[in-house]
Protein backbone atom coordinates (compact mmCIF):
# COMPACT_ATOMS: atom_id res chain seq x y z
CA UNK A 1 0.00 0.00 0.00
CA UNK A 2 1.31 3.30 -1.27
CA UNK A 3 2.09 5.75 2.55
CA UNK A 4 0.23 9.04 2.41
CA UNK A 5 3.32 11.18 2.02
CA UNK A 6 4.81 13.39 4.86
CA UNK A 7 5.81 16.94 4.76
CA UNK A 8 7.79 18.31 7.74
CA UNK A 9 7.65 21.85 9.19
CA UNK A 10 10.69 23.02 11.00
CA UNK A 11 10.37 25.59 13.78
CA UNK A 12 11.17 29.05 14.50
CA UNK A 13 15.22 29.72 14.50
CA UNK A 14 16.13 26.87 12.51
CA UNK A 15 15.94 25.06 8.80
CA UNK A 16 15.10 22.06 7.87
CA UNK A 17 18.25 20.39 8.84
CA UNK A 18 16.64 20.27 12.07
CA UNK A 19 14.46 17.70 11.07
CA UNK A 20 16.96 15.40 9.11
CA UNK A 21 17.04 12.70 12.29
CA UNK A 22 13.49 12.00 11.63
CA UNK A 23 13.38 12.86 8.19
CA UNK A 24 15.32 9.74 7.91
CA UNK A 25 13.27 7.43 10.11
CA UNK A 26 10.59 8.33 8.26
CA UNK A 27 11.96 7.59 5.23
CA UNK A 28 13.49 4.22 6.15
CA UNK A 29 9.47 3.05 7.23
CA UNK A 30 8.82 4.11 3.63
CA UNK A 31 7.42 7.47 3.55
CA UNK A 32 8.20 9.86 1.03
CA UNK A 33 9.28 13.25 2.97
CA UNK A 34 9.08 16.82 2.37
CA UNK A 35 11.19 19.26 4.24
CA UNK A 36 10.07 22.70 2.96
CA UNK A 37 12.47 25.64 4.07
CA UNK A 38 10.48 28.44 5.57
CA UNK A 39 11.38 32.16 3.58
CA UNK A 40 14.31 33.52 4.61
CA UNK A 41 15.28 30.46 6.52
CA UNK A 42 17.73 29.28 4.31
CA UNK A 43 21.25 31.66 5.23
CA UNK A 44 22.53 32.67 8.30
CA UNK A 45 22.19 36.58 6.65
CA UNK A 46 18.60 36.82 5.17
CA UNK A 47 17.57 40.05 4.03
CA UNK A 48 15.73 42.76 6.11
CA UNK A 49 12.48 41.89 4.76
CA UNK A 50 11.96 38.85 6.94
CA UNK A 51 11.66 41.12 10.02
CA UNK A 52 8.32 41.92 8.40
CA UNK A 53 7.91 38.21 6.98
CA UNK A 54 4.58 37.15 8.58
CA UNK A 55 3.04 33.44 9.66
CA UNK A 56 0.75 33.91 6.93
CA UNK A 57 3.65 34.70 4.10
CA UNK A 58 5.04 30.94 5.56
CA UNK A 59 1.48 28.98 5.31
CA UNK A 60 0.78 30.81 1.86
CA UNK A 61 4.20 29.10 0.78
CA UNK A 62 3.48 25.72 2.57
CA UNK A 63 -0.12 25.58 0.81
CA UNK A 64 2.08 26.26 -2.58
CA UNK A 65 4.40 23.32 -1.50
CA UNK A 66 1.74 20.60 -1.12
CA UNK A 67 -0.51 22.11 -3.54
CA UNK A 68 0.44 18.65 -5.71
CA UNK A 69 0.43 16.03 -2.95
CA UNK A 70 -2.24 13.87 -1.85
CA UNK A 71 -3.86 14.11 1.22
CA UNK A 72 -0.25 14.78 3.31
CA UNK A 73 0.48 13.74 6.83
CA UNK A 74 2.11 17.60 8.25
CA UNK A 75 4.52 16.82 10.74
CA UNK A 76 5.56 20.41 12.41
CA UNK A 77 7.93 21.46 15.39
CA UNK A 78 7.20 24.34 17.30
CA UNK A 79 6.18 27.25 15.20
CA UNK A 80 6.13 24.59 12.34
CA UNK A 81 3.35 22.78 14.73
CA UNK A 82 1.00 25.99 14.56
CA UNK A 83 1.64 26.49 10.99
CA UNK A 84 0.89 22.42 10.21
CA UNK A 85 -2.74 24.02 11.81
CA UNK A 86 -3.10 27.08 9.56
CA UNK A 87 -2.49 25.16 5.97
CA UNK A 88 -4.57 21.70 7.91
CA UNK A 89 -7.52 24.16 7.87
CA UNK A 90 -7.51 25.24 4.15
CA UNK A 91 -6.16 21.87 2.70
CA UNK A 92 -6.88 18.39 3.10
CA UNK A 93 -4.46 16.89 5.16
CA UNK A 94 -4.61 13.11 6.16
CA UNK A 95 -3.17 13.52 9.70
CA UNK A 96 -1.26 16.58 11.75
CA UNK A 97 1.64 15.27 13.92
CA UNK A 98 2.27 18.38 16.07
CA UNK A 99 5.82 18.23 18.10
CA UNK A 100 5.77 20.50 20.98
CA UNK A 101 3.17 23.02 18.51
CA UNK A 102 2.92 27.13 19.07
CA UNK A 103 -0.74 27.39 19.80
CA UNK A 104 -3.10 29.03 17.88
CA UNK A 105 -4.23 32.87 18.31
CA UNK A 106 -6.81 32.53 21.29
CA UNK A 107 -5.03 29.76 23.48
CA UNK A 108 -3.59 31.75 26.24
CA UNK A 109 -0.30 30.59 28.07
CA UNK A 110 -0.82 28.30 31.07
CA UNK A 111 2.13 29.86 33.08
CA UNK A 112 4.05 32.24 34.01
CA UNK A 113 7.22 31.31 32.54
CA UNK A 114 5.30 31.70 29.13
CA UNK A 115 3.79 34.88 30.30
CA UNK A 116 7.22 36.58 31.20
CA UNK A 117 9.16 35.10 28.14
CA UNK A 118 6.49 37.02 25.83
CA UNK A 119 6.63 40.36 28.22
CA UNK A 120 9.94 40.35 28.12
CA UNK A 121 10.05 40.88 24.30
CA UNK A 122 8.78 44.39 24.71
CA UNK A 123 11.96 45.07 26.05
CA UNK A 124 13.01 45.66 22.75
CA UNK A 125 11.39 48.08 20.96
CA UNK A 126 10.15 47.91 17.42
CA UNK A 127 11.00 44.07 17.42
CA UNK A 128 8.29 42.93 15.57
CA UNK A 129 9.75 44.78 12.50
CA UNK A 130 13.24 43.64 12.65
CA UNK A 131 15.32 40.56 11.80
CA UNK A 132 15.81 38.55 15.18
CA UNK A 133 18.99 36.57 16.00
CA UNK A 134 18.85 33.51 18.60
CA UNK A 135 19.98 34.18 21.99
CA UNK A 136 22.44 31.76 23.23
CA UNK A 137 21.80 31.90 26.71
CA UNK A 138 17.92 31.58 26.27
CA UNK A 139 17.69 28.94 24.06
CA UNK A 140 19.89 27.08 26.11
CA UNK A 141 17.89 27.71 29.25
CA UNK A 142 14.54 27.00 27.88
CA UNK A 143 15.03 25.15 24.05
CA UNK A 144 17.34 23.22 24.80
CA UNK A 145 17.45 22.50 28.74
CA UNK A 146 17.00 18.77 27.95
CA UNK A 147 20.07 18.68 25.79
CA UNK A 148 23.02 17.60 26.94
CA UNK A 149 25.22 20.46 27.71
CA UNK A 150 28.02 19.03 25.46
CA UNK A 151 25.54 19.04 22.23
CA UNK A 152 23.84 22.80 22.67
CA UNK A 153 26.97 24.76 21.53
CA UNK A 154 26.51 22.02 18.02
CA UNK A 155 22.54 22.66 17.81
CA UNK A 156 22.75 26.33 19.16
CA UNK A 157 25.30 27.03 15.74
CA UNK A 158 22.64 25.37 13.45
CA UNK A 159 19.88 28.13 14.13
CA UNK A 160 19.15 30.80 12.11
CA UNK A 161 17.71 34.46 12.06
CA UNK A 162 13.84 34.72 12.64
CA UNK A 163 10.90 36.92 11.79
CA UNK A 164 10.29 39.84 14.86
CA UNK A 165 6.71 39.89 12.95
CA UNK A 166 6.23 35.79 13.13
CA UNK A 167 7.36 36.24 16.76
CA UNK A 168 4.91 38.73 17.57
CA UNK A 169 1.98 37.14 16.23
CA UNK A 170 2.83 33.43 17.66
CA UNK A 171 3.64 35.48 21.43
CA UNK A 172 1.46 38.22 21.49
CA UNK A 173 -2.31 36.67 19.47
CA UNK A 174 -4.14 38.90 21.45
CA UNK A 175 -2.94 42.40 20.13
CA UNK A 176 -2.99 40.89 16.47
CA UNK A 177 -5.93 42.71 14.90
CA UNK A 178 -5.95 40.38 11.83
CA UNK A 179 -5.98 37.13 14.18
CA UNK A 180 -3.13 36.04 11.72
CA UNK A 181 -2.47 32.50 13.86
CA UNK A 182 -6.34 31.69 13.91
CA UNK A 183 -7.14 28.56 13.33
CA UNK A 184 -10.83 26.68 12.67
CA UNK A 185 -10.42 23.86 14.53
CA UNK A 186 -13.78 22.52 13.01
CA UNK A 187 -12.28 22.83 9.15
CA UNK A 188 -9.72 20.13 10.68
CA UNK A 189 -11.28 17.03 10.31
CA UNK A 190 -8.05 14.77 10.42
CA UNK A 191 -6.38 12.73 13.85
CA UNK A 192 -3.96 15.11 15.23
CA UNK A 193 -1.54 13.47 17.57
CA UNK A 194 -0.09 16.20 19.78
CA UNK A 195 3.48 15.34 21.65
CA UNK A 196 5.11 17.65 24.51
CA UNK A 197 8.13 16.79 26.63
CA UNK A 198 7.04 17.47 30.40
CA UNK A 199 9.88 19.49 31.17
CA UNK A 200 9.33 21.81 27.97
CA UNK A 201 9.36 25.78 28.79
CA UNK A 202 8.74 27.31 25.61
CA UNK A 203 5.38 26.11 24.79
CA UNK A 204 4.32 24.18 28.16
CA UNK A 205 2.31 20.64 28.06
CA UNK A 206 -0.66 22.67 29.62
CA UNK A 207 -0.71 25.20 26.61
CA UNK A 208 -0.38 22.79 24.53
CA UNK A 209 -3.28 20.40 26.53
CA UNK A 210 -5.53 23.72 25.88
CA UNK A 211 -4.72 23.85 22.36
CA UNK A 212 -5.17 20.13 21.43
CA UNK A 213 -8.68 20.53 23.45
CA UNK A 214 -10.54 22.71 20.74
CA UNK A 215 -10.48 19.72 18.49
CA UNK A 216 -12.12 17.49 20.85
CA UNK A 217 -11.93 13.82 20.44
CA UNK A 218 -10.21 14.21 17.03
CA UNK A 219 -7.03 15.09 18.96
CA UNK A 220 -4.00 12.54 21.43
CA UNK A 221 -2.14 14.47 23.46
CA UNK A 222 1.19 12.46 24.76
CA UNK A 223 3.09 13.84 26.95
CA UNK A 224 6.93 12.89 27.23
CA UNK A 225 8.47 12.58 30.53
CA UNK A 226 12.72 14.31 30.77
CA UNK A 227 12.05 15.44 27.48
CA UNK A 228 11.64 19.62 26.81
CA UNK A 229 11.12 21.55 23.82
CA UNK A 230 13.81 20.33 21.55
CA UNK A 231 12.30 16.85 20.80
CA UNK A 232 13.38 16.58 17.52
CA UNK A 233 17.20 16.12 18.67
CA UNK A 234 17.11 15.38 22.11
CA UNK A 235 18.74 12.00 23.26
CA UNK A 236 15.94 9.50 22.99
CA UNK A 237 14.63 11.34 19.51
CA UNK A 238 15.01 7.77 17.69
CA UNK A 239 12.20 6.27 20.14
CA UNK A 240 10.01 9.15 19.78
CA UNK A 241 10.06 8.24 15.88
CA UNK A 242 9.23 5.13 16.35
CA UNK A 243 6.33 6.59 18.86
CA UNK A 244 5.17 8.54 15.55
CA UNK A 245 5.15 5.57 13.48
CA UNK A 246 3.13 3.80 15.69
CA UNK A 247 1.09 5.99 15.87
CA UNK A 248 0.46 6.34 12.17
CA UNK A 249 0.13 2.49 11.59
CA UNK A 250 -2.74 2.86 13.60
CA UNK A 251 -4.39 5.50 12.09
CA UNK A 252 -3.88 3.16 8.76
CA UNK A 253 -1.58 6.06 7.40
Amino acid sequence: MTKNPVVMIHGAFCNPLAMQGLKAAFEAAGYRVTTPCLRFHETASPPAVLGVTGLADYAADLEDEIAALDSPILLGHSMGGLLAQMVAARRKTAALVLLAPSPPWGVAPATLAEIAAAQAMFLHPGFWTQVLEANRDIAFSQSLNCVPRAMRETVFDGFVRESGRAMHEIMHWALDMNRTTEVDGAAIGCPLLFVTGREDRVNSPQTVARAAARYGDRATVEVLDGRGHWLIGEPGWEDLAARLLAWLKKQKL
